[in-house]
């Protein structure tokens, strides 16, 4: 192990660390947008609405994002439409991640007993009085375990960001390996990095599932 060579790659690493980190949390972000109001048109069946969102769902749900990032980047500047490689990025991760987050949340969301619809109603709720203080924060609740999964999943789906030369982790672990061949260096930096990127997720994504498991939320 040439710790010499981990120390000079150190810094491009670092670099990389924040420009996944940027292009990944953007993108979760855009995928949580669309997973709230995708999973409220399924969940209240408005129509042509719910056909299109299902669509969605299974047009991405079943394509690699590797491809839809070759449609996005390579593809759509064919009919006048260019985008930056970040941008892609960003796109490609939020409209996977949405097809994903809409089922995590349309579940929590169906989750919730009808018996707990029915007692706001006889007790005089109004319909946003019901939505917003019964069914929304158990819905919330139930889907937080699979929406934490999801979010680990799409921080490690980052690492197909080198097929469209952005200079992410995987772009620069790849790139120093073909420069100077130190592979076992260049990859142990890569799981070390990935490493520090995905673990507090994975832990708070334990915390939150115990929580919701063993129903401490309200103690």
């Amino acid at each position: 192990m040439d710790f010499e060579a981990i120390s000079s790659y150190f810094p491009l690493y670092v670099e990389a660390f924040f420009l996944t980190i940027k292009i990944g949390w953007i993108g979760i972000a855009l995928s949580l947008g669309i997973g709230i109001a995708g999973a409220f048109v399924l969940h209240f069946k408005i129509p042509v609405f719910s056909a299109v969102i299902k669509a969605y769902v299974e047009l991405f749900r079943n394509t690699p994002l590797l491809v839809q990032l070759f449609f996005i980047y390579f593809g759509l500047p064919k009919v006048g439409l260019a985008i930056s490689a970040q941008n892609c990025g960003i796109i490609g991760l939020g409209l996977l991640g949405g097809s994903y987050m809409i089922e995590a949340i349309r579940s929590g969301l169906e989750a919730v007993p009808v018996s707990q619809t029915e007692s706001a109603v006889a007790l005089g709720f109004t319909r946003r009085q019901i939505f917003t203080n019964v069914i929304l924060p158990q819905a919330v609740i139930g889907g937080m375990p699979a929406v934490m999964a999801n979010i680990i999943f799409l921080l490690k789906e980052t690492s197909v960001f080198s097929a469209i030369s952005l200079m992410d982790l995987m772009f620069t672990a790849k790139d120093l390996i073909g420069l100077y061949y130190d592979t076992t260096e260049c990859l142990v930096l890569l799981v070390l990095f990935y490493i520090v990127m995905l673990l507090p997720v994975s832990a708070l994504g334990s915390f939150v599932e115990k929580k919701v498991r063993y129903g401490s939320y309200g103690n």
